[in-house]
């Protein structure tokens, strides 16, 4: 039983992990300093997913689900629970290139935003 709570806290630490590298960039047109925290998530997650490495938070949620005597999935954390919500096809390498570019496109934009917004409140 305690493995597999712990199993649960990986997955739920990993989705909140995923979520701020999508979106923490947000948190800096509020708090300018959220920044030195989320772009170092952000360039981990963005080499993740471009270039297919495993973060480390899925063989550990693999192995306490083995623990628990839980079959577990084949695959990474993306692949197994997010990429079925947004593509129904296999996670191929275009697929990843794909999702790693609007994940940097969109806190390209982001960030582009959250300095135009300090350089005003400076001027002002």
């Amino acid at each position: 039983m305690l493995y597999r709570i712990l199993a649960d806290v990986v997955l739920v630490v990993h989705f909140g992990f995923i979520l701020f590298v999508i979106f923490g960039g947000l948190l800096a047109l509020k708090w300018p300093k959220a920044a030195w925290a989320h772009l170092p998530c952000f360039l981990w997650g963005a080499s993740i997913i471009t270039v297919g490495w495993v973060c480390p938070l899925t063989p550990l949620e693999h192995q306490l689900r083995r623990a628990a005597g839980q079959a577990g999935y084949e695959g990474g954390f993306i692949e197994h629970y997010i990429l079925p919500l947004i593509y129904p096809g296999e996670l191929t390498q275009t697929v990843q290139f794909v999702l790693g570019g609007a994940l940097m496109t969109f806190n390209i934009l982001v960030y582009t935003w959250v300095v135009a917004r300090h350089r005003g409140w400076r001027s002002s």
